[in-house]
């Protein structure tokens, strides 16, 4: 199972290279199901795998001139903030049994994985559903981008997920930056909020196998290597309703 996990992995990279995002809804079940790691324990995992090769990814957007640096930090600030509320405060507070409906005990990983089904069902409906691109302007709503960072925040802290879907809906509505502008600066929000995400964890004593970690992120840069390649040949928007498939 390792082995069909580490082959898994790179298709983290791919999908963050090819689209601006869909690494973060492999990361976790990928770590989950096929490493066997607790589902807790693998939202920490998955903040430094995708931080970190979003980080590669907005790198190369940088020298390509695609990143909108104000509109990615009138998002990131308040999204961080949300992100180690829930992180620091609401998940240590949430206790392992959540309640018990007849013999059956609802745990705390039990619950995170069912809302990361459920996110995983919204995205890929987003992904196959067409959708047109919003006209560009020159007047971003940084009030409602902020807005729309704190919530998208709350979500990304409680799944281990950097977002990508749902940040690219907001940086083209709210921001109203073009496609290309809106994958690059959704990847320097995703490696800002998950590198702090992470750090958080990892000072507060998260158990951490670094060798793993290390091991499944250096794939998944490969990947994410792979996927600026392939995205030189290949519309992503093409591609979007066939990965929306694939993660239904």
């Amino acid at each position: 199972m390792e082995i069909i996990g580490y082959l898994a992995s790179i298709l983290i990279g791919i999908s963050l290279g090819l689209i601006g995002g869909g690494g973060s809804i492999l990361t976790v079940p990928i770590l989950v199901y096929l490493f066997g790691l607790e589902a807790q324990h693998a939202t920490s995992y998955s903040l430094f795998i995708v931080g970190i090769t979003a980080m590669t990814g907005a790198y190369r957007h940088y020298k390509l001139g695609n990143l909108e640096i104000k509109s990615g930090l009138a998002f990131a600030l308040p999204s961080v903030l949300s992100l180690l509320l829930v992180r620091k405060i609401l998940l240590p507070a949430l206790p392992d049994v959540l309640c018990t409906v007849g013999s059956t005990n609802v745990t705390k990983n039990a619950l995170i994985m069912v809302v990361f089904a459920l996110l995983m069902l919204a995205a890929s409906i987003a992904m196959i559903r067409p959708s047109a691109e919003p006209t560009q302007n020159n007047n971003p709503q940084y009030k409602s981008l902020a807005i729309m960072g704190f919530l998208i925040g709350l979500i990304i802290g409680f799944l281990g997920a950097g977002g990508g879907f749902l940040i690219i809906p907001a940086l083209l509505f709210f921001a109203r930056i073009p496609m290309k502008q809106a994958v690059g600066t959704s990847l320097l929000i995703i490696s800002i909020n998950s590198a702090i995400g992470f750090v958080g964890d990892a000072l507060g004593g998260a158990p951490i196998n670094y060798t793993l970690l290390l091991s499944i992120s250096g794939i998944a840069i490969v990947g994410m290597f792979i996927g600026t390649q392939l995205s030189k040949k290949i519309n992503g928007a093409q591609l979007k309703p066939a990965f929306g498939w694939f993660v239904l």
